[in-house]
């Protein structure tokens, strides 16, 4: 039988295209945004709207909605909400395109560095919700209510490698009644607090009981409590009376690191009060076990950079207009700002990088990222110090090309629709050309904000090089410094970021800086053309 939602036009602009997913709270169409261009989208009809005539109250919903999207906002492990409708209750979400953790975990366990990584930015997501969002002038924290696999998206981005994003958040609370709590329970059985089943009012503390049953499932393939029966009274005296498993009785080959195991197990206690009270303690023991990990890896010569500041996020509060209207382009243009075309002697770095020949040796390839031509930012230490770095993979005879080289960076920037910084590196030879390395910088996410706040206040970075043929160790490190005047316009971009602006999606804002960054391409070439200020790489002996 034919969906007869395919084809239609919703709010006058989502054209629905394909149905992509459904469940209790609702089904999930893939969709165009015509106003955009046909950019892809996801929407989601919320299930129960009909039946509770309370999700009537628009602006209840309004409010509820405008939390979400803010949110979404805030932490980059949150489904971003870019729209909504009240009259038939859904959602517009950013379209991802990865899989869910439940299809992950169902093929194979995770490694311990992998369930590492994503438990932190599961984690993340959810401090950042529980630490709430302000709105109409009051801090609104908000419970998730339904942590589980099939709420978790693992996605590959360009940029950071694996990100994880927590969906639905919000959505539980929009379908229950103003505080009536005890007349309607939403969720999912085996995942549910002792609390939450029982209909009481919840705290943050609740998904923390579900996410420690979603780390245990994680390590150990299974969740640790079983219900005689798949029914509302078997998963409520599992969940009130029933002793978890520990690992040993699940997986009694898994080697688990004793505080890992501690603080999972520590999640399922029965009562709020004997669980850890924050998400934060949660994530310094995984950061710990992290470093510890690493540490081991580095005497067993296959070290991994600690990534922590990748997926750190900020507490600042980002404030921002909920708005939906498209901007014109003509507008767009004139927000457009770009470092000048540097003199010689303000833009190009020719100094070594002067470190010990075995340097190198310090940096492997991240095991979350693919063996493949891309560059991405994670930070590093030298010298107790914290840098920003651009680690960049490229072939073998690419890199050996330009063993002595110039190099050069620019940075532009766009204020709106959305605040992004075009974050241009170069490196160049007068025999083999320009090798041209841009990344993007997105200012509402505290990421882009730390990163850029970094470059600020350093006033240089590092490139590791990779080679695609044998990934580890890394091969060369070059050392590039920023102008004072980049600096200083760095400083005033972080700090107009900060401004309301349109809730609008970052794509565009790139789009435009990558037609500007065509048009100033042969102006830098120009002037590298004329400069002779080659240096080499530092080569690792």
């Amino acid at each position: 039988m034919l969906d007869p939602n395919i084809g239609r036009l919703l709010g006058n602009r989502y054209q629905l295209q394909e149905l992509i997913g459904s469940g209790a709270m609702g089904r999930v169409y893939r969709a165009k945004d015509t106003l955009l261009g046909g950019v892809p989208v996801a929407v989601k009809f919320l299930t129960l709207s009909i039946q509770n005539e309370r999700m009537r109250l628009q602006e209840r919903f309004e409010r509820e909605a405008k939390t979400c999207a803010l949110l979404g906002q805030k932490s980059i492990h949150i489904v971003r909400v870019m729209d909504y409708g009240v009259d038939e209750t859904y959602y517009v979400m950013e379209y991802l395109q990865g899989q869910t953790l439940s299809n992950i975990i169902r093929r194979k366990h995770l490694s311990l560095p992998r369930f590492l990584s994503m438990s932190k930015q599961i984690g993340l997501g959810l401090q950042c919700a529980h630490d709430g969002i302000p709105v109409d002038g009051e801090i609104c924290p908000i419970i998730h209510r339904d942590i589980k696999p099939g709420n978790i998206m693992v996605t590959q981005d360009p940029s950071f490698g694996e990100l994880v994003k927590v969906l639905d958040f919000g959505i539980a609370k929009l379908l229950l009644s103003d505080g009536d709590h005890t007349k309607f329970y939403l969720g999912t059985l085996a995942y549910s607090s002792p609390e939450q089943i029982e209909g009481k009012e919840l705290d943050s503390r609740s998904d923390i009981y579900s996410f420690g049953i979603l780390m245990f499932e994680m390590l150990a393939g299974q969740i640790p409590l079983v219900a005689s029966t798949n029914t509302f009274g078997a998963w409520y005296k599992a969940h009130n009376f029933a002793k978890p498993n520990s690992f040993a009785e699940i997986s009694p080959n898994l080697l688990i690191p004793k505080p890992l195991e501690d603080v999972i197990m520590s999640c399922l206690g029965k009562k709020p009060s004997e669980r850890p009270q924050s998400i934060n303690e949660i994530i310094n023991i995984l950061t710990t076990v992290e470093q510890q990990n690493d540490s081991q890896n580095i005497i067993q010569d296959t070290p991994v950079i600690n990534n922590n500041l990748v997926y750190k996020d900020s507490q600042e509060t980002i404030k921002t207009n909920f708005s939906l209207l498209p901007v014109p382009v003509e507008k767009i243009k004139t927000n457009l700002q770009a470092s000048p075309i540097p003199n010689q002697n303000t833009q190009v770095e020719p100094q070594r990088y002067s470190v010990n020949d075995d340097v190198t040796q310090l940096f492997s390839w991240p095991q979350n990222k693919p063996i493949a031509n891309i560059v991405f930012i994670q930070p590093i230490y030298h010298d107790k110090n914290l840098l920003p770095a651009l680690w960049v993979m490229l072939p073998q005879a690419e890199i050996r090309k330009r063993l002595v080289c110039t190099r050069y960076n620019q940075f532009l920037f766009i204020s709106s629709p959305h605040p992004v910084i075009l974050w241009i590196t170069v490196i160049y030879t007068r025999q083999h050309g320009a090798k041209w390395l841009p990344y993007y910088l997105d200012l509402k996410t505290s990421f882009g904000q730390e990163i850029t706040q970094l470059l600020q206040n350093t006033g240089e970075y590092r490139l590791l090089f990779f080679a695609k043929e044998t990934p580890n160790p890394c091969t060369h490190i070059l050392q590039s410094s920023i102008a004072t005047a980049q600096r200083e316009r760095l400083k005033e971009w972080l700090k107009s970021s900060n401004f309301p602006t349109l809730l609008t999606d970052a794509q565009i804002s790139k789009n435009l800086l990558k037609q500007e960054y065509e048009k100033i391409k042969p102006k830098i070439l120009a002037k590298l053309e004329t400069m002779d200020t080659d240096s080499p790489f530092n080569i690792s002996g």
